[in-house]
């Protein structure tokens, strides 16, 4: 049996699930968040005991009000610890291809989304954080590809 403090010293890491929608011309759909100035793909924390998969589908609700399935998974990335929070791993599922129409229908319920668009990775590096734009790269690429990038802090090592 093990000792009662083994679970205790078991080390933390935060987990966050995102979904990648792209149109047919290869634009990226980002959210612009009310809390923070860099945009985003849509998703969040994953909440404890909650899989990853699961809790992409929970911030789509939250965050576009809507109910769309996530597909396979594109991107698993390690981030270091920054800014007080401590490492963790980001996973990024495939949301599939969406219009202008879609973006137009997502419904921002509870003030955390301010807005939505398909942006081009050009128009997504002057609204997002470089790590952001790497991690949609690797994504995009993985759709492709169909594989699955592993990315440490954004960038792709395979």
């Amino acid at each position: 049996m093990p000792d009662e403090g083994y679970a205790a010293r078991l080390p933390r890491k935060r987990a966050a699930a995102g979904v990648l929608f792209r149109s047919a011309d290869g634009r990226v759909l980002l959210v612009e968040p009310s809390y923070k100035p860099n945009w985003e793909l849509p998703g969040g924390v994953v909440e404890a005991g909650e899989a990853p998969w699961d809790g992409a589908v929970r911030e789509l609700d939250e965050e576009l009000g809507t109910d769309r399935p996530v597909g396979r998974l594109l991107v698993v990335d390690h981030v270091q610890a920054y800014d007080g929070r401590p490492d963790g791993m980001l996973f990024v599922f495939d949301g599939g291809v969406l219009d202008d129409a879609d973006v137009a229908d997502f419904v921002f319920r509870d003030g955390e989304i301010l807005s939505a668009g398909l942006y081009t990775l050009e128009q997504a590096r002057r609204l997002g954080k470089p790590m952001l734009v790497e991690r949609v790269k690797a994504a995009l690429d993985a759709v492709g590809e169909g594989s699955v990038a592993l990315c440490r802090d954004g960038v792709r090592i395979s």
